[in-house]
């Protein structure tokens, strides 16, 4: 099953990352080799890597790595696939705009059945490629094309009602865990994913909060964020916890919404 992972931060941070070693972290380093991706915001405009070949050999990863982004929301995406071909297409995160703001979506998980929630009559996106991750971004879209219609931020409990209620459609179908960002809120939806013991459970996702003093850092293998020279709030989710540390896993069928940072204890 796929990896994924998420930041949001009260300030933009200075981010870096290593892809290779997330995949790691579940313990299925070989089969991760069908892809990655990261997008991540920055000034109302998002930034898209992806690539279809194994993050342990991207010569772009090591750009990556080496260069590390500024950033308050970030979505990252290792891929083992499952439905769909080893293609560029098919790689994750997907990014659409609506409402003239940048969203993105990462998903893992194998969704049956995922045509069935197209809606009847003209539909606004479509799939560039053949993933059931990709259809069910689409969908979500679809559901919430009527909020984004001004051009303020729609209100955020409005927006949370249509996720939790497409998130409890999706669970219907397969597991299904995923990160969407609008550029304003993060919102992580928990489900099942295959575990150490090679069975389909809970927890499908997994929460550190964290707080940074001025001029302070937060470091695990793989993952390093500065606070650069402010306090700083911080929320990471991530398929398994990344080290030792505090993370908390999500009940299945939750949903996170993350704002600044900050998220419900």
């Amino acid at each position: 099953m796929c990896e994924l992972f998420a930041m949001s931060s009260r300030e933009p941070t200075t981010v870096q990352l290593s892809l290779e070693e997330f995949s790691r972290h579940g313990g299925l380093t070989g089969p991760h080799k069908d892809g990655w991706g990261i997008a991540w915001y920055e000034d109302r405009e998002i930034r898209l890597v992806k690539e279809a070949q194994p993050a342990a050999t991207s010569a772009c990863v090591r750009f990556v790595q080496g260069n590390p982004f500024v950033s308050a929301f970030a979505l990252s995406h290792v891929r083992r696939a499952t439905q769909g071909g080893v293609a560029l297409r098919n790689c994750q995160p997907f990014v659409r705009e609506l409402g003239g703001a940048w969203h993105g979506f990462a998903h893992n998980g194998d969704l049956s059945g995922i045509e069935s929630l197209s809606r009847p009559g003209p539909m606004a996106f479509h799939p560039v490629g053949e993933t059931d991750s990709e259809l069910a971004f689409c969908a979500l879209l679809e559901r919430l094309r009527g909020l984004w219609r001004g051009a303020a931020t729609p209100d955020l409990a409005a927006r949370r009602e249509v996720v939790e209620a497409f998130a409890a459609t999706l669970r219907e179908l397969g597991p299904a865990n995923f990160l969407y960002c609008d550029g304003d809120a993060l919102f992580v939806h928990a489900d099942r994913r295959t575990q150490a013991d090679g069975t389909i459970a809970a927890p499908g996702l997994w929460r550190l909060t964290r707080h940074c003093s001025t001029g302070g850092a937060l470091a695990c293998e793989g993952l390093r964020i500065e606070a650069r020279g402010v306090e700083q709030d911080v929320v990471l989710v991530a398929s398994v916890p990344l080290t030792a540390e505090g993370w908390e896993p999500l009940a299945r069928g939750e949903v996170l919404v993350v704002r600044g940072g900050r998220a419900p204890g």
